[in-house]
């Protein structure tokens, strides 16, 4: 059987952390098994899907390196879910329901007063035809619920293990609003049906709608092979509470934007949660070394300073040309070659180049005049280039007697205005004479 995986985003904003690890580990799945990865845009919710959040979505998707078939819309495939709503009702497993929101929820805190769970009491199955032709009279629409069998439904997953969830513990989910939209549970069995879905591998949260969504899908019939399903444990902040999606900082177009690479968001993703290497990997190693069985079932810690670690690995190697379009205006291969080793985030070389080429607040020094005075004094003439540093050193420390840190930090202080960075035999050819002059002059005027 050819694996056929798909990853279903709701376009009801931008595309999280969350989200893209399992989109990242579909894709890998069906790359390791010389599969399909097919993207669907879940987007049956007509008052919270946008299109600049699809667009966004795939954006994200193609920035990681992702390649997919596709994209499917369930918003022009209501035909389908029409057809397979009709089904269900022939054979007596949907049907029709008129309780108000308001309705429900005292129905649900009336249950909770009395020490019950919350689960729906059928009240719609038992409606007689002159009920039913009653409310609609009355302006009532109906909403349409699933009957869940009477049995327990297990499954092996394939990283949590066994499971099993009794269904007589839950409610009967609505399938269809009442404006005729199909929800989550019901389209994404419809679609994984026709599309021969074989894998379904999506968020531990997605637990017990996989025992509803068994139920369904048998149904519907007999005549599609029910998918293998593998839940990933949630992800974690480095805390350990819950990692929401609507955490901005989280995003990746914000990610992308601060200058974390794809090559290092992908790895570390794909290793998340398992005790892979953490080195830095392309995404065709990445899938040869797949495997759904070396994740934990215990929820894995999304740790900023990891991902910052891989991507400081990253920009390291990167050349010039490579990141030259995301540079200030200005910024020279030069430059790149002298910042790139001491960068967390491709969006900190921006810090640096106002170090270099823009204006900068000088540390004061208490004690430190003389010798900052004295380092003014001096700055060998231009041109500056590789060697300046190394022979400004010597100068400095035949004048004055200072060496290691006791000359260095002084003057990155007064140069940067930083307490460490890239080196300065990288930085002071850059900075020029002249500014540096200036620098070291203002610095000692506010050391005095």
């Amino acid at each position: 059987m050819s694996v056929r995986v798909r990853f279903a985003p709701s376009p009801t904003g931008p595309l999280h952390i969350g989200n893209a690890r399992v989109a990242l580990l579909n894709f890998l799945f069906a790359r390791r098994h010389q599969g399909t990865f097919l993207l669907r845009f879940d987007d049956t919710d007509r008052d919270r899907s946008r299109p600049e959040h699809v667009a966004g979505i795939l954006k994200d998707l193609a920035w990681l390196g992702l390649a997919w078939e596709g994209p499917e819309y369930q918003s022009r495939r209501l035909a389908q879910y029409q057809a397979a709503a009709a089904e269900l009702r022939e054979r007596g497993r949907l049907y029709a329901c008129y309780e108000t929101e308001e309705e429900l929820a005292g129905k649900r805190e009336a249950l909770r007063r009395r020490g019950r769970p919350p689960i729906y009491d059928r009240a719609g199955f038992h409606l007689t035809a002159r009920d039913r032709a009653r409310l609609e009279a009355s302006g009532r629409t109906p909403h349409w619920r699933f009957l869940l069998s009477e049995q327990s439904v297990g499954w092996h997953d394939l990283v949590l293990g066994e499971r099993r969830i009794p269904l007589p513990s839950l409610s009967d989910p609505v399938l269809v609003r009442a404006d005729g939209t199909p929800l989550y549970t019901f389209s994404s069995i419809v679609d994984d049906r026709e599309f021969a879905i074989t894998h379904v591998i999506r968020g531990e949260d997605h637990v017990t709608n996989t025992a509803v969504q068994i139920d369904l899908w048998e149904a519907l019939g007999e005549n599609a092979a029910l998918p293998a399903f593998a839940h990933l444990p949630l992800l974690t902040d480095e805390e350990g509470g819950k990692l929401s999606k609507r955490l901005g900082s989280l995003g990746i177009r914000t990610l992308r934007d601060d200058g974390v690479t794809h090559e290092a968001l992908a790895c570390y993703l794909a290793r998340l949660g398992t005790t892979g290497n953490a080195g830095i990997s392309s995404l065709e190693s990445l899938a040869e070394g797949f495997d759904l069985a070396g994740f934990s079932r215990s929820p894995a810690r999304f740790d900023m300073h990891q991902l910052l670690i891989l991507n400081r690995h990253v920009l390291q190697h990167l050349p010039f040309a490579t990141v030259s379009a995301h540079l200030p205006a200005g910024a020279t291969e030069e430059f790149w070659n002298a910042v790139r080793e001491n960068i967390d985030l491709l969006s900190e070389a921006r810090q640096w180049w106002e170090v270099v080429a823009g204006e900068i607040v000088p540390v004061a020094q208490e004690g430190e005049e003389a010798f900052l005075r004295a380092a003014a004094a001096l700055l060998p003439p231009e041109p500056w280039g590789a060697g300046t540093w190394k022979d400004y050193a010597a100068a400095l420390t035949a004048a004055t007697g200072r060496q290691g840190r006791a000359l260095y930090h002084p003057l990155r202080l007064a140069l940067t205005g930083e307490e460490d960075g890239p080196s300065l035999a990288s930085l002071l050819a850059l900075i020029g004479r002249a500014r540096a002059a200036a620098r070291i002059e203002e610095a000692a005027r506010s050391t005095a």
